[in-house]
């Protein structure tokens, strides 16, 4: 069943009739039953809000310290916990992680892991998966910042249907991590594993480093990902929605990685911009990474958006005008949709205003 009244668009994202602005309403994100509404006034034009619904752009601070004492939650539920680390030099300690998956997006810096599997290299921009119950140890060689986001459910590589397996990146581009069977080992006395479950620490001592496979094969193994694999798929004459960027899944959990890519230049008539939306089943976080970020007015890399769900959000004014005359869009960014609404646990890394950067005199 499929219903039109009124002045609407031929076509969604496209030749929106004259005076208005499109918001789309759509259950399941962007894959469920739809409606396009198009109005007068940007549904961001509000003058006061006041509540919990109220957007919100952190710009957290995060010292150098412990790998897991100094990590700070930002956003959480039970489903996935969000946050920010920062690493200088080697963990003095292996890491299991058991309550489960923990995917971090490398901000800055360089360094390698150890891990059950072996060995792997990281540079900033990588994402590094490590599934629950699997140990790694980081070393830094140079000061590190990760977002961090940790998944109760199993993070997976979705299916990409029709775009065929290769797409957004061939999967021969993952890597997995190599045993090191002839590397000197640190002749230390005792060697420590820290496992968390259920948000408490377990410390393990062993008189060997625990990393002591010499060999493995399977199909389930920590793994890097590269951002600069990652091939977007773009049209030319249609504004794909977010999920068409999807790097991750869980059950309740999408991270979806947003890259430079060509803009919507195939039609002068089609938006070149997000449109308008109310996030009816999922709330929003996006980290972002390096570039610049035209959507969104006052965000410098290492801040991060949080938008509830019941609120609308969309581009911001000066973005809608500026895209007119733009081709390509140039920022990397982590997008992190949760089924289940969000709290934030560090309010006072909030910046001052940022629900009013919606309206033009902002």
């Amino acid at each position: 069943m499929h219903w039109i009244r009124g002045r609407v668009a031929r076509q969604a994202h496209v030749a929106l009739p004259e005076g208005t602005v499109e918001e789309e309403f759509a259950r399941r994100g962007f894959f469920g039953r739809t409606s396009h509404l198009y109005r007068t006034h940007s549904p961001c034009n509000w003058t006061r809000i006041e509540g919990d619904l109220r957007p919100v752009a952190l710009a957290p601070r995060v010292e150098l310290g412990d790998w897991i004492e100094g990590r700070v939650s930002l956003l959480g539920n039970d489903d996935v916990d969000i946050g920010l680390s920062r690493l200088q030099g080697q963990m003095p300690y292996a890491f299991r992680n058991a309550d489960g998956d923990e995917l971090l997006f490398v901000h800055a810096g360089e360094g390698s892991v150890e891990t059950d599997f072996g060995v792997m290299a990281y540079e900033a921009g990588d994402y590094l998966l490590f599934p629950r119950g699997a140990a790694y140890r980081l070393a830094a060689r140079a000061p590190s910042t990760f977002l961090t986001i940790e998944s109760r459910d199993e993070l997976e590589i979705p299916d990409r249907g029709p775009l065929g397996r290769h797409a957004l990146f061939d999967l021969d581009v993952l890597e997995v991590p190599t045993p090191l069977t002839a590397a000197p080992r640190d002749p230390r006395d005792e060697w420590l594993l820290k496992v968390q479950r259920r948000g408490r620490i377990t410390t393990i001592a062993y008189p060997h480093d625990p990393f002591d496979a010499v060999g493995w094969k399977g199909d389930l193994a920590p793994l890097r990902l590269a951002m600069r694999d990652i091939r977007p798929v773009m049209s030319e004459r249609y504004h794909l929605p977010p999920s068409a960027h999807t790097t991750f899944l869980a059950r309740n959990v999408v991270v979806c990685s947003f890259l430079p890519r060509g803009l919507e230049t195939g039609d002068e008539a089609a938006l070149k911009v997000p449109f308008f939306h109310s996030n009816i089943d999922f709330d929003e976080v996006i980290f972002y990474h390096a570039g610049d970020f035209f959507s969104r007015a006052g965000i410098a890399p290492g801040m991060l958006t949080f938008h509830p769900q019941g609120i609308h959000h969309g581009p911001n004014p000066r973005a809608v005008e500026a895209s007119k005359h733009k081709t390509r869009t140039e920022e990397q960014a982590v997008m992190i949709d949760t089924r289940m609404p969000l709290d934030l646990f560090e309010a006072d890394f909030a910046v001052k205003d940022y629900e009013y950067s919606w309206t033009r005199d902002a």
